[in-house]
């Protein structure tokens, strides 16, 4: 998707100071049978532009195509649109040399704040039939931190999502209903094998909610 200029430049300056890198828009029709709603892009995807790019990405793909979506016809962004990297001093096993690495990590609620007017406005030009949050990071950026996926995934909410209130320091409940699916991040099977019947459980419920919209 292509943003507003001054919104990005608005983003960029919430943003300063913080510990980011690049910039990922968001990707998909602008008439989408889903949304998916991530964390935040990792090293590959600031490098290539392109949304669940890396590892994780391949167990998404492979999700997607279990219910018959596709980059196609689903609207790929993130809670935050920048890499969030942290500084890592360490000594290379291997060469036993000091270095310093830029891992990613887990964006901080301080970042999905400076990003918000970029999902937004997504919602708004978007209007998704449904949006799935892959995580934690998406689903408590929409619905606040008292949901966690492991108590809410497979769930199906209709209801106002947070955005932005007019001072754009805090959030607030939307006028506007919105169907939220909460999934697990795709990523979640490296950590814990016995997740992968749950998700694909949980994919296999929204495939047949897709089909009923």
């Amino acid at each position: 998707m292509e943003y507003p200029e001054k919104l990005v430049q608005l983003v960029q300056t919430r943003s300063k100071g913080m510990q980011l890198e690049g910039f990922v828009a968001g990707q998909g029709p602008k008439q989408p049978n889903l949304m998916l709603l991530g964390e935040a892009p990792g090293r590959n995807e600031v490098e290539n532009r392109i949304p669940f790019s890396g590892a994780a990405g391949k167990e998404l793909i492979r999700a997607m195509a279990s219910v018959g979506l596709t980059r196609e016809n689903t609207y790929i962004t993130s809670a935050v649109r920048s890499r969030p990297f942290k500084v890592v001093h360490r000594v290379n096993r291997k060469t036993e040399q000091s270095e310093t690495v830029y891992p990613n990590r887990t964006p901080t609620k301080k970042e999905v704040l400076a990003h918000a007017p970029i999902l937004d406005y997504e919602l708004s030009v978007i209007e998704p039939p449904i949006i799935a949050t892959l995580g934690n990071i998406g689903l408590q950026r929409l619905l606040g931190s008292k949901h966690h996926i492991t108590e809410t995934h497979g769930q199906l909410y209709q209801g106002p999502v947070l955005e932005l209130n007019p001072e754009q320091n805090a959030y607030q409940f939307s006028r506007k209903e919105y169907l939220v699916y909460p999934l697990y991040h795709p990523a979640a099977i490296f950590y814990n094998r016995s997740l992968t019947e749950t998700i694909a459980e949980d994919w296999q419920q929204l495939g047949l909610l897709l089909k009923e919209r």
